[in-house]
């Protein structure tokens, strides 16, 4: 198994420095709040979104970046079947626009991957910019036969594997299986529309 790795500390002399930690209740109303910031408040219509209504995160997987006392960057991975093969699916990756310079998105990254990958998950999946996501070792190289529920651009819908051929074959809906998120749970605001 790997370890986990360090968070990476800004080095630059205006930045001051930031820790990745496992997400909080108290993080719950100010994440949402960053979301919709990054993705507009008509995010809960994107179709990943489909992947994660109704449903907790998967578990040791929902982290936060704290810089000052404050929550400026967030990701989640979620179980799904890949056309029946077992694998999370990772989003939304979100950072404060304020902080985008410092390496907290790519710090995340990487933590929630090593992360993922000590858990013995053997895939990750997600929906991005291949540049972007490339340098974390993401392709599509195993997801041409792989739908969404909803429309997707095909390009952007890659994959990760930690255990070689996890994905092979793989064809068909990428659906959740993760456990119900409890109603106390549940944060939505109330001007969100489901596609």
């Amino acid at each position: 198994m790997t370890a986990f790795r360090k968070p990476q500390i800004a080095l630059t002399s205006k930045a001051a420095p930031f820790v990745i930690r496992a997400e909080r209740a108290a993080d719950v109303a100010v994440r949402e709040a960053l979301l919709d910031a990054c993705f507009g408040e008509t995010r809960h219509g994107r179709t990943c979104q489909r992947l994660r209504d109704g449903r907790a995160p998967a578990a040791g997987l929902a982290l936060s970046a704290v810089r000052e006392g404050n929550l400026v960057g967030t990701v989640r991975l979620w179980h799904v079947s890949a056309g029946g093969r077992p694998a999370l699916v990772l989003g939304p990756l979100a950072v404060d626009p304020a902080c985008r310079e410092l390496g907290i998105g790519a710090a995340l990254m990487h933590q929630a991957l090593a992360a993922a990958r000590a858990r013995g998950h053997e895939a990750v999946i997600l929906l991005g910019d291949a540049p972007y996501y490339a340098r974390f070792g993401f392709s599509g190289e195993k997801t041409a036969e792989l739908s969404l529920p909803g429309p997707f651009e095909r390009d952007r819908l890659l994959a990760i594997e930690f255990t070689g051929g996890a994905l092979d074959g793989a064809e068909g809906m990428i659906v959740p299986t993760g456990a119900p998120l409890s109603k106390r749970r549940s944060v939505r605001p109330l001007q969100a529309h489901a596609a």
